[in-house]
């Protein structure tokens, strides 16, 4: 019996350890970081961060649109172009509708946050990296005083996090490393002590509540999560395993690290798995236009159809909790803040940075501080993933030819078997 045309036997794995899944990771993160790459070189004193999120968005659809051609699979944007003035810690994305808003510039050495993602089929990207903003005409200078103490302690702090994830015993090769790698991860608690340590190194704050997910497939808020420098009532759960792929964030602040909400609207939204009847025709349109365009990935009421109609729409949903809205957040202090994102996946062979900001020249920063807590230095020199392995794969050998005598002996024995048949 055959079996019913409809019903698909065969369950889709969407885990790592499908090659296909770490396929789509890598490429949504190739295009991810190319768009960074070249937001950031538009980023210079003067420019309208509305028409630069634009452009990036632009960008990121065309680049998306060239990979996997033909083939039948969702794919788009992760999370919309946004880039978060110096003391913003949101990620931020006015609207035209918004007029004052909307002719919000980068001031001159300002650290502004560019975050943006890709997604294919559903596994979603995510990268964030600061810019000091130069000026029109000014050429790629060292940067000192306290923005330099920002940008290093942001570094240092994303890269001992980094390795804090990573599952124990994932790198361990030799006997004495398997023996230590019965220890277990590193708590929460653990965490923030040590990364406290990093940025206090530089004067500088965690900011508060800074969460890493855990994503998953069409996903970015899965049922993991690291909370940094937690707020009252606030805790994370659960730890990084291999199979794994995550979001990691980290935020510094050169003031006290606490946060508050400005009165700025909130235009970055995110559709959640809950299901309600609207009832205004306006929110069904509008709920029914994101479903379709963006799933469950983030977006801004900005790249709706009608941004106006959208703003209005978006009101019930928000309040029904089909759409998550995301306040517009910044520095207690307005102090500036600096943010780095990267989407990691943990495989056996350690942490591979699927999208992650570029690797930051550190000569460039010039400061009189720095890190003096042993503990902390060794694991900053400690590998992330084992090593890509150098030895050369042994040709396979080649079945020598039979021999003619060999040849037809077997020639022979086919006959004598015809003849019997």
């Amino acid at each position: 019996m055959k079996p019913h045309a409809d019903i698909d036997l065969a369950v889709q794995d969407y885990s790592l350890a499908n090659p296909d899944t770490l396929t789509k990771y890598k490429q949504a993160g190739e295009i991810s970081v190319k768009v960074l790459k070249a937001v950031s070189e538009w980023c210079v004193e003067g420019a309208h961060i509305l028409e630069l999120c634009e452009k990036g968005d632009k960008l990121l659809e065309e680049e998306v649109g060239k990979v996997f051609k033909g083939k039948k699979l969702p794919k788009g944007q992760s999370h919309p172009t946004t880039i978060s003035p110096s003391s913003y810690v949101t990620p931020y994305t006015p609207l035209k509708s918004d007029t004052e808003e909307a002719e919000t510039t980068l001031k001159k050495g300002e650290v502004v946050k560019i975050q943006l993602g890709a997604q294919i089929d559903g596994f979603g990207t995510i990268v964030c990296d600061n810019v000091v903003v130069p000026g029109k005409d000014s050429k790629e200078a060292e940067i000192d005083g306290r923005t330099a103490d920002l940008i290093l302690a942001t570094h240092y702090a994303n890269e001992l996090l980094l390795r804090l994830m990573l599952p124990p015993g994932t790198l361990a090769t030799t006997d004495e490393e398997k023996a230590a790698a019965n220890k277990k991860s590193y708590t929460q608690t653990q965490i923030n002590h040590m990364l406290e340590k990093v940025v206090k190194s530089y004067g500088c704050t965690l900011v508060e509540s800074t969460t890493s997910w855990l994503f998953d497939h069409n996903e970015i808020e899965a049922d993991k999560k690291i909370i940094l420098a937690p707020g009252e009532g606030v805790k994370g759960e659960g730890t990084a395993a291999v199979g794994e792929a995550w979001g990691v964030e980290v935020g510094v602040s050169l003031g006290s690290g606490k946060i508050k909400s400005l009165s700025n609207r909130a235009t970055l939204h995110r559709r959640t798995n809950i299901t309600y009847a609207l009832k205004r025709p306006s929110s069904r349109a509008t709920l029914s236009e994101i479903k379709a365009r963006f799933g469950t990935f983030a977006f801004s009421l900005r790249q709706l159809e009608d941004e106006r109609a959208g703003k209005v729409g978006i009101v019930e949903a928000v309040r029904a909790n089909l759409v998550r809205q995301y306040e517009v957040v910044a520095d207690k202090d307005a102090e500036p803040v600096g943010r780095l994102l990267t989407t990691i996946v943990i495989t056996k062979n350690g942490i591979q940075r699927v999208a992650a900001p570029p690797q930051l020249d550190t000569s460039k920063y010039k400061t009189d501080k720095k890190i003096t807590d042993e503990e902390i230095l060794k694991i900053l020199e400690l590998p992330t993933a084992k090593a890509p392995s150098t030895k050369a794969k042994k040709p396979k050998k080649k079945k020598k030819p039979a021999s003619k005598t060999a040849s037809k002996k077997a020639e022979a024995e086919t006959e004598e078997e015809s003849d019997d048949e």
